[in-house]
Formats: structure tokens, C-alpha cells, sequence
């Protein structure tokens, strides 16, 4: 049986191996149109069902044999593959000359390290359209600010330990931030107003 926990009285949640699973895990999920809401995190997917229908234990037994039948591939949305061109430091990234400082790097060597990587998201939270993209080096210790900013503009580029961090809507925002893109992260004129979805490559390119 899988490791599936109680989220809340109508939400479980399961643990995955990395976001890949995760997302695969789910795709399996919502094809099934058992579940109200299917969300895949970093490292575990969470659902929601409806509690009038079933109670938390066969809810718990239906995850269960689910779970069981995942293959290794599930119906889904396609990853894409976007090229996102990045202002690096200046105004466009404040953070960028104290993260160098803190890691003992040039602040080349470090644009030049974010552009030559592959990434690849691995879920969207936090605020609308914030896209978790992995694919830096875990050695690469870069915590988050001691105290948020209340506002990061849209478009604004974070890094902390490992991943790389995107704004698509302006807020509030904690991230380390090292650069602006000009890339249409969210417009509303668009079908899918998000351009980023978990499962999708990004390369960062200088601007």
C-alpha cells in the first residue's frame, strides 16, 4: 500500500520519489476524473475528493489502487521547451552582487553557470503562476531574504539553494532576486494565460 496520509477531511496526500514522479503520478490521477483537484508538488501529490461521495477510507482505498496501475507513462499535458531572456543584476537584479559575494564568485561566472544549465519546473505555487524550476547545483547555498520584500515586479528572476524562481504576476516575495526577464510569464489575452507549467525545460539566455 502506498505511504497515503490525510491532508484535511476531503484531501490526501501521497509522497513521490521528485517532481517527475509527481507529475506523472498525477497525470495518471486526473485522467481517471476521480478527484475533484489533483496538484503536484516537488516531491508529492496532493488530492482533493469529494467527502459527501466517499468517506476518508475508501477515498484512501480508491488512491490505493490507483496508485497500483500508474504506468511509466500517463495521458497529459505536453512539456514545452521556453528560452526566457534575463536582465542579469543592476536594478534588474539587486541581489546578484551579495549572492556572488556569499558564494566567493564573479558575478559573470555565476550568469554564465544560471544560462549554460537545463532546467526543468517542477511545480507552480506559492502565487499564481510562480514556477519552481530546478537544475542548479545543490552546493550553490543561497538562502531566502531574512525579510520579504512586499513588492517583487512581474517578470523578476529569484535563485535560493538548487532552483530558480519565477514572478509571473507582481507581489510579495522572499527570493534572492538576480534578474528581470521580459518574457510574458502570464498575459490574460492568452487561452492558457501561464506560460510556465510543471514538466517544461527552460533555458535562461542573457537579454
Amino acid at each position: 500500500m502506498a505511504e497515503i496520509a490525510a491532508l484535511s477531511d476531503c484531501a490526501l496526500f501521497v509522497p513521490a520519489a521528485d517532481a517527475r514522479e509527481a507529475q506523472r503520478m498525477a497525470a495518471h490521477l486526473r485522467a481517471s476524473g476521480d478527484w475533484l483537484e489533483v496538484v503536484a508538488g516537488i516531491d508529492s501529490v496532493s488530492v482533493l475528493f469529494d467527502p459527501i461521495a466517499l468517506d476518508m477510507s475508501a477515498a484512501t482505498a480508491r488512491l490505493d489502487r490507483a496508485l497500483a496501475t500508474t504506468g511509466e507513462a500517463a495521458p497529459g499535458r505536453t512539456p514545452q521547451t521556453h528560452s526566457i531572456p534575463v536582465h542579469y543584476g543592476g536594478k534588474a537584479g539587486p541581489d546578484l552582487a551579495a549572492i556572488c559575494d556569499d558564494l566567493g564568485m564573479g558575478e559573470d561566472e555565476l550568469i554564465a553557470l544560471h544560462t549554460s544549465l537545463e532546467h526543468m519546473v517542477d511545480m507552480i505555487g506559492f502565487t499564481p503562476g510562480f514556477a519552481y524550476i530546478s537544475g542548479l547545483p545543490r552546493d550553490l547555498k543561497i538562502p531566502r531574504l531574512s525579510t520579504p520584500r512586499t513588492h517583487v515586479p512581474a517578470g523578476a528572476i529569484g535563485l535560493t539553494t538548487g532552483r530558480t524562481g519565477t514572478y509571473a504576476l507582481p507581489g510579495p516575495g522572499g527570493w534572492p532576486l538576480i534578474g528581470q526577464s521580459d518574457a510574458a510569464l502570464f498575459d490574460a489575452a492568452r487561452g492558457d494565460p501561464f506560460l510556465l507549467h510543471p514538466g517544461d525545460t527552460v533555458r535562461f539566455v542573457p537579454a
